[in-house]
């Protein structure tokens, strides 16, 4: 297999990603908006933390009437944070995408939470309406295309920034960043076991052709090292090539012991692809993804995360036979995995929670 023109969420045709964030004056949070294309997309989710804070899962439960979404919300904020899903909603409504009711559109928008509650210093600094409003304005069609640019607060565009890099425009700004991993959007605040944690995403090309994705916000409680040698765990499961990683010497693995918070995390996530399927497939999609989370942190899904994901199918191929869904399936895991290392190898450290390469530096050495 090999991973998609731009190995993140948005080689699936259809898909948009947007993000906002907010840092500085006790802020560091922010969100994450995934537009479906204009019709919507078949969607699923799976819930397997115990300490969960969503918005509109009942709704795709496959015994339930709605069948499409048209955006999902990934955001800081914990219960706080579900406000930003409201900034998407009118957004939408606006623009007349929602499902039909008499008299105008109801916009369908799950989404899901994660507790980064005080990390700028103030505690009820978190996304609300408006930020979700920025982070649907970067995702929307219209915003600059492949390679995509930031947008900042006063209009103007900064160059892309590199991979780890920390957002340049201060405290406030959006991004149509939907192929980059890091410190970004609902990321931003993100931990991972003592760690930065941040926004990871990847992709696959399945052997028929079809597309299979995955963005993940990525703030567990659980560790993302391998304990026998500090390795990111994602990474064993990377396509050839994508993780130029090495494990780090033991001296630095000996030496890491990460400071202890509260532990109210929380893993989110999207997993996507262009085939055509049911929501029941689409929760099935979701509940292998967890799979994938739980070979990449551990531990997974404890009685303080609420980890949570969400299945989108656009439909823009046919519906898969036996193998091909198979395939779709098993994919579901590793890509998820792989996201889950792009994001914490791409985020930016800070004071206590530093970087991986900043923890592990040897990682990218050359060793005799």
């Amino acid at each position: 297999m090999r991973a998609g023109p731009t190995n993140s969420l948005m080689d699936v045709a259809g898909l948009r990603v947007g993000h906002a964030h907010r840092v500085g004056d006790g802020y560091r949070t922010g969100t994450t908006v995934v537009l479906a294309p204009a019709g919507g997309a078949v969607a699923g989710v799976d819930v397997r933390g115990a300490a969960p804070g969503t918005r509109e899962t009942e709704l795709l439960d496959p015994r339930n009437l709605v069948e499409r979404v048209h955006a999902v919300v990934l955001t800081g904020g914990s219960s706080y944070g579900l406000g930003a899903a409201c900034g998407v909603v009118d957004r939408l409504a606006d623009a007349g995408i929602g499902y039909p009711v008499a008299g105008g559109v109801v916009p369908i928008v799950p989404a899901a939470v994660i507790f980064d509650l005080g990390r700028g210093g103030t505690f009820r600094a978190v996304p609300d309406a408006t930020l979700g409003t920025a982070a649907y304005d970067a995702a929307a069609p219209g915003t600059a295309p492949f390679p995509q640019r930031a947008v900042t607060p006063d209009g103007g565009m900064d160059a892309l920034p590199p991979a780890g890099a920390e957002v340049p425009w201060g405290r406030e700004g959006t991004a149509a960043l939907g192929t980059v991993s890091g410190s970004i959007g609902a990321g931003t605040g993100a931990a991972a076991g003592g760690l930065a944690g941040g926004v990871g995403t990847a992709s696959v090309i399945l052997p028929g052709g079809a597309t299979l994705a995955a963005l993940v916000v990525v703030n567990p409680a659980g560790s993302v090292l391998d304990p026998a040698d500090g390795t990111l765990a994602g990474t064993r499961y990377g396509l050839p090539g994508e993780f130029p990683l090495r494990p780090p010497a033991k001296h630095e693995v000996e030496a890491w012991h990460p400071q202890h918070e509260p532990s109210f995390n929380t893993t989110i996530g999207v997993v996507a692809t262009d085939l055509t399927l049911t929501k029941a497939q689409c929760g099935k999609l979701a509940g292998v993804a967890h799979d994938g989370l739980a070979r990449a942190i551990r531990p997974a899904h404890t009685m303080t995360d609420g980890d949570t994901i969400f299945a989108l199918a656009t439909c823009a191929r046919p519906a898969p036979g036996h193998d091909t869904l198979q395939d779709a399936l098993a994919a579901a895991a590793d890509v998820f995995s792989r996201a889950i290392a792009h994001a914490v190898l791409a985020a930016t450290g800070r004071e206590g929670a530093p970087a991986y390469l900043d923890v592990f530096p040897s990682a990218t050495e050359k060793r005799s």
